[in-house]
């Protein structure tokens, strides 16, 4: 079953909106794995961001994710990976779509409240970073065959 990491970031938490966006997953189907909350690290949010570490933004981006709590998630489910990104939305909640998290929630490049792996592979390096196997329950949620043929 495919795996993928979801950051609710400090706005969203500040902003309150972690039960609205655990639910927008949960209601489209897919298992939460992981989850937990936490002030990230320097050296985590360098990590995390490390492909953008030459780019003008990269400082800032790492400051803002340090700036308060974080929900680290991991969500399993058939294409997982590609169905957040819908849910997401574009990253710029100006240009997002309706009925996506950062369309109905956010206005702000620099505050658009999650972030999603954006490829399987993204999502298994971004799930070893920010989670150990121990802290990641495989378990079937009772509703899987409404869900699956």
């Amino acid at each position: 079953m495919e795996r993928t990491f979801i950051a609710i970031k400090p706005d969203g938490v500040q902003r309150g909106l972690v039960g609205e966006i655990i639910g927008r997953f949960e209601r489209k189907g897919f298992t939460l794995v992981g989850l937990k909350l936490l002030n990230v690290s320097q050296e985590l949010a360098e990590s995390h961001y490390a492909v953008h570490r030459e780019r003008p933004f990269f400082k800032g981006l790492v400051e803002y994710i340090t700036s308060g709590p974080v929900v680290a998630m991991v969500w399993e489910g058939d294409g997982v990976v590609a169905a957040a990104r819908k849910l997401i939305g574009a990253t710029n909640p100006l240009t997002a779509e309706p009925g996506t998290i950062r369309g109905d929630l956010a206005i702000n490049i620099g505050r658009n409240l999650i972030h999603g792996s954006d490829a399987i592979e993204t999502a298994q390096q971004e799930i070893g970073l920010w989670f150990t196997d121990a802290e990641l329950v495989g378990w079937e949620p009772t509703l899987s065959p409404w869900l699956h043929e």
